[in-house]
């Protein structure tokens, strides 16, 4: 009787177990991150969310990774960094992630650093600028094509471009948002003029709240300086270009690190207030043809966001959002898991093919080969967004295997 019992019991444990195995299976990969839907860049925040969401669901109707359902897990970070330890913290004791990406931008990729360090996570992380060179980390990775040296890289096109005109400029202003993206933009921008021998006659910050530009612009233009190199956010970027039309600004070149100018809503808010601006870019209508295989993701995109009432152009940030994933879907297939330290190594050694062309990764987790184009607005008038979707408004000056035209100074008469 003792030998039946056992052996039932033991039935029971191996049937359970072989209930229970299948659906331990069947439980999603979770992948958590933080995410400005409100706040500053919450229009950037929410048309990366719609990247990576076509992006799992494209991947879920193929089966999903591991045999698992993809799940994404994201909280609002409100674009306060303040939030963003708490957010990463949670999503690793509560949700129980398996793995980590970041939100959009600088501000909020540092703060979450600390903790995806302590965790020996590995971190793919979306447009943030030169922040590994703070935490040296080597299982941080960056979608952003500034190349190995970011803050280098970020600003290059704009000094290579003003140092081929001639005569050559001799002054510069330097201004940005009192913020962690300008700081470092700026950082890369001084380490320009020392390269360059450019004088620095204009160097501050002002607070991220500012609302009348004006007073700053008047400063700048009583050092007339030959080149105005700007680092900053939406809202500061509009405020300074309107400022730059009000006041009328005399610069040869003004410009540089704008964020913001890249969506819909600035480029329709600003419209003609853009002509002769030069700033980066990571996308324009007018080399469509490098990028052949955007097609795809941004019919679907478009057509998403145009509904969500998102920023409906989606040539700046959701390619890259997307490329992300497939960075980290492809590692993941490769290693055949979710090791950490196995998905880094294996991230650090091959390449990748995404819908924004080749990815290879540097020693410090950025891109290898830098390629963020430098471009000049021109022939703007109206504020309707279908100008915009066809080539002829978006100069790209740099990298050279993407140029289209020369840039055209001085500034103020080109603001036409």
């Amino acid at each position: 009787m003792n030998r039946l019992t056992t052996w039932f019991t033991t039935g029971l444990i191996v049937f359970s177990l072989a209930l229970v195995a299948p659906a331990l299976a069947q439980q999603p990969l979770k992948i958590g991150f933080g995410m400005s839907l409100t706040g500053p860049l919450a229009g950037n925040g929410k048309a990366a969310l719609i990247a990576m969401q076509i992006w799992a669901e494209d991947l879920n109707a193929k089966g999903g990774l591991l045999g698992r359902k993809v799940e994404l897990v994201y909280y609002d970070d409100q674009t306060n960094p303040s939030t963003v330890p708490s957010i990463y913290n949670k999503l690793l004791d509560v949700d129980k992630v398996d793995l980590l990406v970041s939100g959009y931008g600088t501000n909020v990729i540092a703060p979450a650093m600390p903790i995806v360090m302590q965790r020996n996570m590995m971190f793919m992380t979306l447009f943030g600028l030169n922040v590994n060179s703070k935490f040296n980390y080597d299982r941080y990775f960056q979608i952003m094509p500034a190349g190995p040296d970011p803050a280098i890289g970020w600003t290059q096109g704009f000094f290579d471009i003003a140092m081929a005109l001639t005569p050559k400029p001799q002054t510069v202003a330097l201004v940005g948002a009192d913020a962690e993206y300008p700081a470092l933009a700026l950082e890369g921008a001084r380490a320009q003029v020392k390269r360059t021998g450019l004088k620095v006659v204009y160097d501050k910050t002002y607070p991220p709240n500012t609302v009348d530009f004006s007073p700053i612009v008047r400063a700048i233009q009583a050092t007339n300086p030959d080149l105005v190199f700007l680092a900053s956010y939406p809202p500061d970027s509009a405020g300074m270009v309107r400022a730059a039309n009000e006041v009328g600004l005399k610069t040869r070149m003004f410009g540089g690190g704008l964020v913001g100018t890249q969506f819909a809503a600035l480029k329709t808010q600003l419209g003609p207030l853009l002509n002769g601006l030069v700033n980066y870019e990571a996308y324009a209508p007018d080399v469509a043809s490098k990028f052949p295989f955007l097609d795809q993701f941004l019919a679907k995109y478009q057509g998403r966001a145009i509904k969500e009432g998102v920023d409906p152009l989606g040539f700046y940030l959701p390619p890259y959002a997307y490329a992300m994933m497939q960075v980290l879907e492809q590692a993941i297939k490769a290693t055949g898991g979710l090791d950490q330290a196995k998905l880094a190594d294996y991230m650090h050694s091959y390449e990748f093919d995404t819908y924004v062309g080749k990815v290879r990764f540097a020693k410090n987790g950025e891109w290898s080969i830098p390629r963020m184009m430098t471009v000049q607005y021109h022939g703007i008038s109206g504020n309707d967004l279908e100008q915009w979707m066809r080539p002829g408004h978006v100069t790209v000056l740099a990298p050279s295997s993407y140029m289209t035209g020369t840039v055209l100074t001085p500034y103020q008469d080109n603001k036409k």
